[in-house]
């Protein structure tokens, strides 16, 4: 089996500490890479910082080629990537096909954004003292960036961090997760058919020690985070004067108003069977709780069962499998023993709760007490809890009494619960009439409290980037 080079400002490259990467499903080898070498860190960050220049200079029409090139390639080779996705992360390849078209059109929003990026005009002459003045307002790049990314994503969340990068011209070394390199290492043998400039961008598969190095290191201003909630938070603490952005997860909740028919709960819980066990529940946004008025509870938790008992699981290359393993053994482990927690404090466990290897059927509890594990923490496995509520009131409270806040969901048909939930549910965003899982790529994206700082969507990532810069044209007729 050959190794995968990883890549140092543009050029491949390759160190003797070899990575073997493994599926969690069988363990069968997904392939092989290398660690970068302490010289080829080195020389990423050197070139990120002498590009600064060169890449915030860069037309956008070349931005724009470069991030269309990258997103016509991907669509191309659709199936080889979804593959390798599912070889290296154990997702099935039903989702993984799912995440190379939302990578697709991740690079596409990146290039209509670049084409578009172009600043405002002001004018000044709204007091007497500065008559015949006006401020062009535009955006420049903070400089490079650090783009950290996690497992469960591993094309799509890494395009999060690139395409915005690319698309505002600043450099960006990327640190793949040490579990899925292999997806960002394939994104950057596509990223060297580009003409971007020698420096734009570099992918390094490094232990966390080095990564905590690179984000100390000055010349890399701006961090872009996405994962667990300790370590982001240790990063925003460890470096104060940089702009850092944090996307940290959370234990996202769905609301079922009294106001749902027949036809609606079945929607509903297929909705929530299908998000909360797709990815094996490893999505920051996978439902977690439930909180289903009285009057709907029961019919609602009786078609979420059985919607959830007739997912597929398996091997995770059959087409039909919809829920695989999580990344490892000690992740299954981890939500084996906050499920039997909770059940032995009093949870009913409606189905599920069996663990297999890094498999770990998906669940679905009841009756959990209120400080259970997978109720206050992310559980981030195929777990949902379903509660009951007799209010709106109440269910907004319980939604609201998390550390987390990420996404909502609230099925109604109710305009003005609609437009409450969106006023006092504390998140970062509020789906109607669908669960908090969905996200179109090109919307601002993000949370509050613990679930981070900072919104990802192409445009808002493109200003987190960046700051403004002002020029005050003077003697100007207007």
């Amino acid at each position: 089996m050959t190794t995968t080079p990883y890549w140092v400002a543009g050029a491949p490259r390759s160190g003797a500490e070899v990575l073997e990467v493994t599926s969690p499903h069988d363990g069968a080898v997904a392939g092989r890479t290398s660690l970068a070498t302490p010289e080829d860190v080195e020389a990423a960050v050197a070139a990120a910082h002498q590009a600064r220049a060169a890449c915030a200079a860069t037309p956008a029409h070349v931005r724009a080629a470069a991030l269309d090139h990258v997103s016509r390639r991907l669509s191309e080779r659709t199936e080889e990537i979804a593959r390798l996705i599912t070889a290296e992360s154990g997702k099935p390849v039903k989702w993984a096909r799912l995440e190379v078209a939302r990578a697709v059109s991740t690079f596409r929003w990146g290039a209509e954004e670049a084409r578009r990026w172009s600043g405002t005009l002001q004018r000044l002459d709204t007091d007497p003292a500065a008559t015949g003045r006006m401020a062009l307002v535009r955006r420049a790049p903070r400089g490079p960036v650090l783009g950290i990314a996690p497992f469960n994503f591993p094309l799509n969340l890494v395009a999060h961090k690139v395409a915005p990068a690319i698309a505002v011209g600043a450099p960006i070394v990327l640190k793949p997760a040490p579990a899925t390199p292999l997806t960002a290492l394939l994104l950057g043998e596509i990223l060297a058919e580009t003409g971007l400039p020698a420096g734009a961008w570099s992918v390094l598969p490094v232990t966390n020690e080095v990564a905590a190095e690179l984000v100390r290191d000055e010349r890399l201003p701006v961090v872009s985070f996405t994962g667990s909630v300790p370590v982001g938070w240790s990063i925003r603490e460890s470096v104060p004067r940089k702009h850092v952005t944090l996307e940290l997860g959370g234990n996202a909740a769905v609301v079922v108003a009294p106001d749902q028919d027949e036809q609606a709960l079945t929607y509903a819980a297929s909705r929530i069977a299908t998000f909360a066990m797709y990815q094996a529940g490893q999505s920051c946004i996978s439902v977690q709780r439930v909180y289903a008025h009285r009057d709907v509870a029961a019919t609602l938790a009786d078609r979420v069962v059985e919607a959830v008992q007739k997912l597929a699981t398996g091997e995770p290359t059959d087409d039909a499998t919809d829920v695989g393993p999580l990344i490892d053994e000690a992740a299954a482990r981890r939500v084996e023993s906050w499920v039997d927690e909770a059940v032995a404090a009093g949870a009913t466990l409606l189905t599920g709760g069996i663990r297999s290897g890094a498999a770990y059927a998906p669940t679905v509890l009841t009756d959990v007490p209120p400080t259970a594990k997978v109720t206050r923490e992310e559980v981030f496995g195929p777990v949902v809890v379903l509660d009951v509520v007799d209010s709106l009131d109440e269910a907004f409270g319980r939604v609201n009494d998390s550390r987390f806040g990420l996404q909502a969901g609230v099925f109604t048909r109710d305009l003005q619960v609609a437009f409450r939930a969106a006023r006092d549910l504390e998140v970062g965003g509020v789906v109607i009439g669908d669960v908090p899982s969905f996200r179109a790529d090109q919307m601002p994206y993000g949370g509050v409290k613990d679930s981070g700082t900072g919104r990802e969507g192409v445009h808002a990532a493109m200003e987190d980037l960046t700051e403004e810069r002002v020029l005050v044209l003077t003697g100007i007729d207007l």
